[in-house]
């Protein structure tokens, strides 16, 4: 039998979909919140709604922004989020995480709670 040499590459946008569905399983999250279009970005791949994900040399860099459920520990869901995503990344591409920022954009609060 023969060893086939050959290559394969992970495109930013599989790396995102990885890390939305790794966050979304974490108790507490609500959902994703969209990602701030900035003027800088002119590379605009590997940005999905609440997922921005930059590769480089094999480790993969990624910024999260969520929408948390009301009543929960923000910073050990987040440090939840940062394991989960991590573990994703590095069991079903084989990458190194150099980074996992999370940052909570907003709490969904339960109808009639939030009265003023």
């Amino acid at each position: 039998m023969e060893d086939t040499q050959g290559k394969t590459t992970v495109s930013p946008e599989v790396l995102t979909t990885i890390a939305r569905l790794a966050a979304l399983e974490v108790p507490g999250v609500s959902r994703l919140a969209p990602v701030a279009g900035g003027v800088n970005r002119l590379f605009r791949r590997g940005t999905g709604d609440g997922v921005r994900i930059e590769a480089k040399e094999n480790t993969v860099y990624a910024d999260l922004f969520l929408i948390l459920k009301d009543n929960v520990n923000i910073r050990e869901v987040s440090r939840n989020i940062q394991q989960n995503v991590t573990r994703a990344i590095q069991e079903m591409v084989g990458m190194d995480v150099g980074e996992v920022n999370i940052h909570i954009e907003d709490i969904d609060f339960e109808d009639g709670e939030a009265q003023a």
